[in-house]
């Protein structure tokens, strides 16, 4: 029912008008986005699903991963993760996570995180951050605060802030 393929450079458009759409002007607002503002995502990591066939194939959904360093860790962000909301409950979001997922894990990453619905996103094996132990550039809802080890053990050195890994490096990253 979706095709996913590879985001590419012209899919841009029709991304932020399913993002806008999806989450509207607020999504510039919330924690997750300040690790994506000066960040790159990891172009491996980008999908576009697409349904319909011939002149109705439309752009349905779409996912980025984002590089971080997770209390140490190097790691990924997931999201957005967007579907067109007459779409949302038929898979294409799942889709999306597992192809990303497995592919990051193919690539070597071994840790990953994201801001979300936690009985939603437990259906890839995302479950929450023990309270405290790590921290996102603002204000979160520890409850919605996620991680999936894509290698088993890897969550069990992550502890303190979540930051771009370019800022990982720096003497004195991004707040």
């Amino acid at each position: 029912m979706f095709e996913i393929e590879a985001e590419r450079p012209e899919h841009g458009p029709a991304i932020e008008a399913l993002l806008d759409l999806s989450f509207g002007p607020g999504r510039y607002a919330k924690a997750a986005q300040r690790l994506r503002e000066g960040n790159t995502a990891v172009p491996e990591l980008c999908y576009v699903a697409f349904a319909g066939e011939g002149a109705e194939r439309r752009m349905v959904g779409a996912l980025s991963f984002w590089p971080v360093v997770i209390g140490g860790v190097p790691g990924l962000m997931l999201g957005p993760l967007a579907v067109e909301p007459q779409l949302r409950g038929k898979g294409c979001g799942i889709r999306l996570m597992e192809k990303g997922l497995a592919d990051a894990k193919k690539l070597g990453y071994r840790l990953v995180i994201l801001v979300g619905d936690a009985p939603y996103y437990a259906r890839v094996g995302f479950g929450p951050v023990p309270p405290g132990r790590l921290t996102m550039p603002g204000p979160v809802d520890p409850a919605r605060l996620l991680y999936r080890e894509l290698d088993i053990g890897a969550f069990g050195q992550a502890k303190g802030p979540i930051v771009k890994a370019r800022d990982a490096a720096s003497p004195h990253p991004e707040r």
